[in-house]
This record gives structure tokens, sequence and C-alpha cells, in this order.
């Protein structure tokens, strides 16, 4: 698809609001209520530019009602009402009623199309075809907005005018898109949309179907990235919208000497109809869908699509990556694209890593993005570097020389570079290739800053390489190791204080067996006692364990930052030499898993402490995902994590595999998943898809687990073999959902609770990660201040073999899998 004219102009219209055009007409341009129009009748717009009335398009012989531009032949039409349901005869009326609703009706007095019954009070409502296109029905003569109970610009058809909002209305969830007619004969919703998509930086897709054909890229300020050449003189005002009530494109006409529309045809072109106040004859001056480069995706990842004079494409891949099947791209097949050829060191890629800027360039697909509006330049790159798995970044605004920070994390999609226009691109690359480049291509003065960097690199880390192994033979290289790590602690404003190894050592009465509390993927934990007296639980990083310094750096930088009550406390932490451990305020009643699946400690509790338990977890995850300062999504949620204190309450512990989502991000991908069976989502364990959502059915499990007393993978009931999960199913079906209730608990409960929590389990398991409520939901649910609707069909497994065809690193017992990735 080509837009050759830049930002929201190429999907929009240059319309004129004020025509200069003196038009003569008797016709009216609003009926009240009671009032209506009939087949050979119309309204006209006050200015004479458009009408609306009945109409056949092509050679179709059905009826429908629409708008159309008065002066201009062939028949233009721009937005139609009853697309899907045409008339077949000629005796179709349009009326508006008391209600302030639109009603087109047939021969026999049947409704055939309605417009939506607004929320607002109405007053003495009246329907008007404005000056502008739009078909509204507002209260009384108001003008304003505010006044609209409905408008036709609500709901666009294939056809987008000046005024036009393309995006989303957040607060209602009204979505605004162009879709085509099927053929030039049926105005019904043809195959191809044009939306706005509001993964990450909000951006704009073409599709056919649900499947991906073209994009026009996110908006930088100026234009979307995606068309950046302007082919016309600037005659127009375009503005995009970001707030946290909409998220949306418009454009407002300036030239009042011309006209022009933006039209999504049939076969999924995109075409702008131009024309002026003194001809009313149509001219095409752009048509998409010529250039293979618009094509999404057409390099695959981590390359870059060109066309030569001739129009042909071809790929190129990034500095520092290679083709992925070289045999496929030496016959210019690059769809599979490219992979690193170095991978960087991410343990010290802050210091070792960089960045090739590419200029006139198409931004990637910024669906894994994150943005800020206030950070500059420099503090993105500074960001960027922070994270493993971010691979490149850009200004969010190029006005006055650039704003804002857009980063992005995992593939690198659809990306082209334009002989002008564009912005500039940072892509991430290791030092090693930063060197390689230097030494092929030579170039001045870059040449001379790398080999600098390069050089001071060099000798940074021979400095370092000799004092340690002089200050090693001293036996004080361990303090040094602590002091490097505390300084990047600093670096991120985390305050948390260091233990010596000698006062931990004293504290577990160097870590004595007696003391040892139990143990997990990240190592043993145990029991210590301060000088002052304070109980401490020391979990010490296990040479043998699959997890490593990210784990244990990420878990301290995300609890250090987290105050909640029913969230695990850490106290401080201890690094040095070899030794990497985390000291917590200290549990006496270990973990919830330590009581509910034994026979004996499961008596102590009793209804009211599980339902406490259920509670209290659900108040900590809310507050991970929605009430802390960073988002985040904690993917070992089980009930082995959730600790237990003197008074029974709980507190969500082990955040080694936790993630933090950024800006408004809601979901994220990863090749590898890391977590416990039984209590991973469907789709994280086949897909690696996660979100809040996937922490959700994880809670679900746990509720269930909890009325049960029953674990959830070692459950299986004797007649069909069913998990746990699919045992609350069949009870629930079958009206006996009373009968998953622990055995032990009898009849000491309150069965209205037990029924609540079963309900929202399996609400929290089911199957699809959308029909799943939201924590802040879950709380409401399980305090009796929100109806539960039905649950559906809840996702589980059966068997070891249906997950590990998909997953090659999980593990069949209670200990947490995991993988050394970026986070």
């Amino acid at each position: 698809m080509v837009y050759n004219i830049i930002s929201c102009s190429y999907l929009y219209i240059w319309f004129l609001l004020s025509s200069y055009m003196t038009v003569t007409s008797t016709s009216l341009d609003s009926i009240a209520v009671s009032e209506s129009i009939r087949e050979g009748e119309t309204l006209v717009s006050a200015d004479g530019t458009f009408e609306v009335g009945f109409f056949s398009p092509g050679n179709s012989t059905g009826r429908y009602l629409g708008v159309w531009h008065r002066n201009i032949t062939p028949l233009t039409v721009i937005w139609v009402a009853n697309r899907e349901t045409p008339l077949h005869n000629n005796s179709g009326v349009l009326k508006l009623n008391q209600s302030g609703v639109l009603v087109i009706l047939n021969s026999t007095n049947n409704s055939v199309w309605s417009s939506n019954i607004s929320s607002q009070a109405v007053s003495n409502p009246i329907s008007q075809l404005l000056n502008s296109g739009n078909l509204v029905v507002k209260n009384g003569q108001g003008t304003d907005e505010d006044q609209f109970l409905w408008q036709s610009f609500d709901y666009p058809g294939d056809t987008f005018l000046s005024g036009m909002k393309l995006g989303w209305n957040l607060e209602t969830g009204l979505e605004r898109f162009l879709s085509s007619w099927k053929s030039e004969d049926d105005p019904a919703k043809g195959d191809y949309s044009i939306k706005l998509d509001l993964r990450g930086y909000p951006q704009i897709f073409r599709f056919k179907g649900s499947s991906i054909e073209s994009r026009l890229g996110s908006w930088n300020g100026l234009t979307f990235t995606g068309y950046p050449t302007r082919l016309v003189a600037p005659k127009d005002r375009y503005e995009f919208v970001l707030n946290e009530k909409e998220v949306y494109c418009e454009n407002h006409l300036i030239d009042r000497s011309m006209f022009s529309i933006y039209t999504l045809i049939p076969s999924g072109v995109g075409q702008n109809l131009v024309w002026t106040s003194q001809t009313s004859s149509k001219q095409v001056i752009s048509i998409g869908g010529e250039d293979p480069c618009e094509s999404y995706g057409f390099c695959g990842a981590y390359s870059i699509c060109k066309t030569d004079d001739n129009n042909f494409p071809s790929c190129e891949c990034l500095k520092g990556l290679v083709p992925k099947f070289p045999e496929q791209w030496n016959v210019s097949n690059g769809s599979n694209g490219c992979v690193p050829r170095n991978k960087s060191d991410c343990s010290n890629s802050t210091n070792t890593d960089g960045f090739w800027r590419y200029t006139a360039m198409k931004l990637p697909d910024t669906s894994s993005s994150w943005y800020s509006k206030t950070m500059n330049n420099e503090e993105c790159r500074i960001l960027c570097l922070k994270n493993c798995s971010c691979t490149s970044f850009a200004n969010l605004d190029i006005r006055n020389g650039g704003s804002g920070c857009l980063l992005w994390f995992h593939d690198l999609i659809d990306m082209r570079q334009f002989s002008q226009g564009g912005q500039d691109l940072y892509i991430r690359v290791p030092a090693s290739e930063l060197e390689v480049h230097v030494a092929v291509n030579g170039h001045g003065d870059n040449k001379k800053k790398l080999v600098g960097i390069t050089v001071g690199v060099i000798f940074t880390v021979l400095t370092t390489f000799v004092t340690t192994m002089t200050l090693r033979k001293r036996g004080v290289a361990s303090k040094i190791y602590g002091t490097h790590f505390n300084n990047r602690l600093r670096n991120e404003d985390i305050d948390l204080p260091t233990f010596d190894l000698a006062i931990i050592t004293k504290a577990t009465e160097n870590f004595s067996s007696s003391n040892k509390l139990g143990e997990g993927g990240f190592g043993p934990v145990y029991k210590g006692k301060l000088n002052d007296g304070q109980l401490i639980a020391v979990k010490r990083l296990s040479n043998k364990s699959g997890q490593g310094i990210e784990e244990f750096k990420n878990e301290v930088v995300l609890i250090a930052q987290l105050q909640h009550r029913n969230l695990v406390k850490l106290l401080a932490c201890c690094i040095q030499g070899e030794e990497k451990m985390l000291i917590y305020e200290y549990m006496p009643n270990k973990s919830l898993d330590y009581f509910i699946f034994d026979e004996t400690r499961r008596k102590v509790l009793d209804w009211a402490k599980r339902f406490n338990i259920i509670t209290g977890i659900a108040r900590g995850l809310l507050y991970l995902h929605q009430d802390s300062r960073l988002r985040i999504i904690h993917r070992d949620l089980k009930t082995s994590n959730v600790l237990l204190d003197a008074n029974l309450d709980p507190k969500i512990s082990d955040f080694g595999l936790a993630r933090i989502f950024l800006g408004d991000q809601v979901e994220a991908n990863t090749n590898r998943v890391a977590g416990t069976y039984g209590y991973m989502s469907p789709e994280y364990a086949v897909f690696g898809h996660f979100s809040m959502k996937s922490d959700v059915y994880s809670y679900g499990v746990i509720i269930l687990e909890i009325v049960s007393g029953k674990k959830n993978r070692e459950f299986s009931d004797p007649e069909h073999y069913r998990n746990l999960l699919g045992h609350a199913w069949k009870l629930w079906a079958d009206e006996r959902a009373l009968g998953l209730l622990d055995e032990v608990l009898g009849e000491r409960c309150t069965l209205s609770e037990v029924m609540r929590c079963i309900h929202v389990g399996l609400l929290c398991v089911q199957q699809r990660s959308e029909d799943r409520p939201d924590m802040s939901s879950v709380v409401l649910m399980l305090n009796g201040e929100k109806l539960l609707p039905k649950p559906k069909f809840p996702g589980f497994y059966t068997e070891v073999h249906s997950l590990s065809a998909n997953c090659d690193l999980c593990s069949a017992n209670g200990i947490s899998i995991t993988v050394l990735d970026g986070r």
C-alpha cells in the first residue's frame, strides 16, 4: 500500500469546511422527532456541499441510506448507514424517534438499521447533516460535540474525511477505523481495514482480515514514520492525540480551494481523490500497492528493505547481523531476516555495547516498544543499555531537534530506508561489532572515536585485571566485587543495605544444615539470627543453580522498591567473592505449601485463615500489577512462593523470574519459558506469551489448591484422570462445586465464601487470557462487591508430554525453571 501524502493526510482528506461554492437548495439540513425522509427526499448540509438520502451503488438493486458529496460526478458516497442490510424496494424511510435514535424502516415498517442509544440525557433531539459531512443526532440546536448523542463520524465506512478521528476512545472502548466495501456494488464490510493498534507505542496498520498487510507506522510529531515524503504542498493541519482518554489522529483542512478524500477500495488499495472548487471531476493523485517494501515484514527481522530506481526491492541486514538462511538470501528471499553474528555480553553491556545510527529510516514495528515523552536522547540511550532486551532506540518526537524516548524490545520488524525524510534510528550492537565495522569501513571521525572507545575499554579491563590480581593476593578482592555491585545498585537508585559475609556466616552458624529452611531454584535458604536478635532468612545462590547474577539482581532491584504488607520484605544483600545472598525478613511459618498439602498441618488452616490467605495474595498481586510504581509480572506465582508470617498472613516472595512492564505495556513474549508446571498459563507454557493475565491464571490455581488441599499437578480423579482444574470444572458443571472442599474443613466454614472462591478460581483459570478478570476485579469479586460472570472452560494439562513439545526447559518437580536471558 502506498500513502503518498505525509502524516494523517495520507489517510485522510483535504476537505473544505466552509466552501466558496454558492448552492441554492430548498432542502432542509435536519429532521426533528417523528419527522422523516423517504425515497426521493434528501437532507442537504447548510453550505450545500453534502447530501443524505437513499441510493443504489453500481449495478446493485439494493437501496441504502448514504451521505455523498453533492457537486461531484460520478456519485461519490462517503458514508453508508445500512451497509449490511439493504432495502429491497423503494419504500425506505429514515425517522428520528423520541429516544434520539435514527431508524431506517422498510415497506412493512420493520427496522433494518438504527443508530446507537446514547447514555446522555435526551432533550428535544434533532438529526442534522453538518457542513463537514457528519450526520449527527444532538440535543436541541447545540453545536458543541458534547451535545451529540450520536454521530456518523464515530462509525466510518471506507472513506476518511477532514474532522474524522482514526483511533480509540479509551473511556467507552469505541474504535474508529476504515473498512473497505465488498465490491463496487456492495458496501458491506469487505476484507480490508485500516486501524490504529494500541500495543506498545500506537501505530496504524492495514489489515486483510486479521493479517497485517502493511504498516503506516507510528507518529513522530510531524508525520507517520512509514511515509515521510510529502508530494504536495502543505495545505492541511493534522494532530495526533495520545492521553488517558483517547488515542487518535485527526486532520483539518487549511486550503479552502481544494477538496480531497481518502478511500480504501475493495481491492485493499488506498486512493486519494482530489478536486478543486472550480472543477467537479475527481482526479486520482495516488494509488497504493506499487512498492514491494510496503508489504509488512517483507525482509524479515533485523533487515532493511530498499528499492532501486526500477522499484525492485532488496534486503540488507543491519550491521553486525548476518542472513538467517544465506542460501535463501542469495536468491533474493530475505523473508526470514537476519541474526546477530556476535551476541552481546549482557552482564557488562552497559560498558561495552554501542549503537549504530541509521538515518532516513521507517522506524520498526512498535508493538513491543516502550516510550517516554519526557526523556532526552542521552537518557534514552542509557536506559536502553541497562536492559538486555532493548534492541534499539529513537526520538519519540523529531520536532525542534528531537525529544522523548522510544525503546524497542525483541525483534525489529518492518524497516526500510528512504532517500529522503525518515528519522534517525539507533541500533544496539556489541563492542566487537563496532570494532569490526571501523576496521572494514574506516570512517574518518567515527573511526577515531570508536578506536578511542575501544582503547579506553581495553585499558579499563587491563587495569581492573591487574588491580584485582594484586588485591586478590592481599585477600581483599572480594570487597572490590562487592563495591562494584553496590555502585551498580546506586546507579539504579536502589537504597539497600549490604551485609559482610562474616556477619551472615555467624548468623547462620556457618550455614549449618540444622538452620536450613528449604531449597528452591535459586539455592538453599537458611534461618539466621543477627547480633541484635533479629531473625532473618538467607537465600544463598547455589553454584549448581540454573539461576545467576541476572536473577539475583532482578530480585534486588524489584523487591527493594516494593512496599506492601502482602509482599515479603528484602532487608539486605551480600555480594562477596563468589557468594551472592539475599537477606529477607524471617517467616516463622515457612510457605503455604508446607501447610496446605500436609495431612496434619493443613488442619491448622481453618476456612477463615484460608480465606484470609486467598484475599491477601490477591491484594499483593493487585499491588504488583496496578498500584506499585513499577508494573511487575511475577511469572512464578505458586504456593511455595507464598510465605506465611507469625499470624499466617500471606506474603508473595521470589521475584527472580519477574519482569517489569514499561509504560502502558500489558503483554510480552519470550522464546523460552521459565516457571513451574501446574501454575503456568496455557499461552505462556505453549507460546511464551506472558502478561498480567498469566499471573491471574497462576493465582486461580492457588485458590483451587487452597480450597481443596490438593496439588493441581499431583491430583487425578479416579474416573477420568483429570487434574485439579478439570475436576473442579466438572464439579461446577454438575452443580456439585462444594465437592471440591477440603474434607478436613467439614461444615466449619462459610459456604457462600467457599462457592465464591471456587467461582473466582475458575474465572481466573479460563483457557483464553482475555476471558480472565484482572486483579482489581478479582478483589471486588472476593469481597462480594462485583457480580461474577459464568466461567468458561479452563485451560489445563493432564499429562507432561502435552507441554514438552513446546517447552524444553520445564521441570517436573516444584522447583522453578529458569533461563538466563536478558530482562
